[in-house]
């Protein structure tokens, strides 16, 4: 499962990974309570709001609608799934008090929270479930996420608290996708959704609630005091537009927002210092994503395999990861995140090799023009490297990329756009050459929606139009059994496939690095990262801003 990222990444949906990591989602037990020195567990430590800085502006706050995670970080505070992952990443219930998987797989029972309540004060009960089912898989709804709930066959209520999934054949997602954020079915039933006040006026179960959406400034939620694990300790959450990065750092200094992820240079270069580290705690772990170019396979430039694997080659992914990470990243050969269970260590990527790449391009027809760029049929090797606006790193990287492939003779241009119209006018239209991009993968590692050939309608995630059966066949053999060694055997030889086939230069994993001002107190990072308790962080009282 996959989602889309805004000024950090781009990628498929789920509630499960937003909730675990907020900066870009448990058993039922509570996660355990913050250490707290000189206070007590009072009033005291209520209020006070966290302002945390975002690049891009959220697009919808229905969740199935949406495909960035703007909108995802937002609409993860204000919705919950039946299940979670919990800190150590493993899958718990949330609005599930407990569920039962049959020993064959194939029916889930879940049992209901009873003290579950909707912001305008409804109950929640298992119309809500079974509305949001039928929705998903409506073919008039909009959504990149239908996929997984295409799988069921039967979803049925035996009671207003219970709900029984059932699966005709073995899918190993299954539980996970669960994750979905639930709809409201007493005020979307009946309606087009496409046209719902929900998209800027969301109602949810979540522990904050949403209050104001001041266009191209900031989106607040309050404190959802009535929320079935406590609520929360802090009044407020404000999500603020800030659609550049180093403008933001400027703000985080000046006091005008909590918390962001750095950049590499800003944690290695220009916060370390006693005032900064006074005031603020930095954290760094491994992202659960990675950056990558992505070529648009309907372009005749690269339908031809060899001019991708040579732009491949012509990059150096080292130097890349020293000059745009600092050494705070790793280089990625597939789709797979290093040290997960599916990954593909005896992957043969690309090495950085120039000679290589300048045969390859000469085997394709291209050569050396007057000029000094590569010609053939009298075109020009160019292409436009497209990327969103406010992410320095990804400008840096396509500046670096754009370099290096002049050495071999390619003349590259580099367009940035704002977020929202880099979906609508270009991603969703197919209208670009290269992109630079990421995806943040969630720990399975079904990766359907991203590159099988029949996820290519506009607003899907195959977005570059990649096609080849054997891959097909491969991600459905892979989220069709739970035997995990032929599950493992799939996803390697996709790997494999896609190393050969280069439908992307996967360039680097970069580490996280988010930073929050250090009168919040109750953070614990965990390998969920550091936002998966955000219900149990506080501010003293003596420490309160807002």
């Amino acid at each position: 499962m996959i989602l889309r990222a805004v000024g950090y990444c781009f990628f498929k949906f789920t509630a499960l990974f937003f909730v675990c990591f907020l900066l870009l989602a448990c058993n039922v037990s509570e996660a355990p309570q913050p250490v707290r020195t000189g206070l007590s567990n009072t009033a005291a430590d209520y209020g006070d709001a966290v302002v945390e800085g975002s690049i891009g502006e959220a697009s919808t706050l229905i969740p199935v609608l949406a495909s960035d995670s703007a909108s995802f970080a937002v609409a993860g505070l204000i919705y919950n799934g039946l299940v979670k992952y919990d800190k150590d990443l493993k899958i718990v219930g949330d609005l599930a008090d407990s569920y039962i998987v049959s020993k064959d797989g194939l029916t889930i029972t879940f049992k209901l929270r009873h003290n579950v309540t909707w912001h305008d004060g409804k109950p929640f009960t298992a119309s809500d479930v079974l509305y949001t089912y039928r929705v998903i898989i409506d073919p008039k709804t909009p959504t990149a996420y239908s996929e997984d709930f295409k799988q069921v066959t039967s979803v049925t209520a035996p009671d207003s608290h219970s709900l029984v999934v059932r699966y005709a054949r073995p899918y190993a997602p299954a539980l996970s996708s669960w994750g979905v954020s639930i709809m409201p079915a007493h005020l979307l039933e009946g309606q087009d959704i496409t046209k719902s006040p929900l998209a800027r006026k969301p109602v949810g179960t979540g522990p904050f609630r949403f209050k104001e959406w001041v266009s191209g400034q900031k989106i607040e939620l309050e404190a959802n005091k009535d929320y079935f694990e406590g609520r929360p300790y802090l009044d407020r959450y404000v999500f603020r537009l800030i659609p550049d990065t180093s403008t933001m750092y400027m703000e985080l200094k000046a006091g005008g927002i909590d918390q962001m992820n750095l950049t590499p240079v800003q944690y290695a270069r220009q916060t370390d210092t006693p005032a900064f580290n006074a005031a603020f705690k930095k954290y760094r772990y491994p992202s659960n994503g990675y950056l990558y170019l992505g070529y648009n396979l309907r372009h005749p430039l690269f339908k031809d395999f060899r001019v991708r694997r040579a732009i491949t080659a012509a990059i150096n992914k080292d130097e890349l990861i020293q000059g745009v990470l600092f050494g705070m990243g790793q280089k990625s050969n597939g789709p797979m995140i290093p040290g997960r269970w599916a990954y593909n260590s005896r992957v043969n990527d690309i090495p950085f090799d120039p000679v290589y790449a300048q045969k390859l391009l000469s085997e394709a027809g291209w050569e050396i023009g007057s000029n000094g760029f590569l010609e053939k049929d009298g075109k020009v090797l160019r292409f436009t490297i497209l990327t969103n606006q406010g992410n320095q790193q990804r400008l840096l990287t396509a500046q670096i990329i754009q370099q290096r492939l002049k050495k071999v003779g390619i003349d590259v241009r580099i367009r940035v756009v704002e977020w929202a119209a880099f979906l609508k006018e270009f991603i969703d239209k197919g209208n670009f050459e290269v992109v630079l991009l990421a995806w943040l993968t969630s720990q399975d590692p079904d990766m359907y929606d991203i590159w099988h050939s029949s996820k290519t309608k506009p607003g899907e995630l195959n977005f570059i139009g990649y096609n080849n059966p054997e891959v097909d066949r491969l991600l459905e053999e892979g989220r069709s059994t739970f035997d995990m060694e032929k599950r493992k055997k799939a996803y390697f030889r996709i790997q494999e496939i896609l190393a050969e086939e280069q439908p992307y230069t996967f360039l680097y994993v970069p580490d996280a690095l988010p930073v929050v001002s250090s009168r919040i107190r109750g953070i614990e990072p965990a390998p969920a990262g550091i936002g998966y308790n955000l219900i149990k962080w506080y501010i003293p009282k003596k420490e309160q801003r807002y």
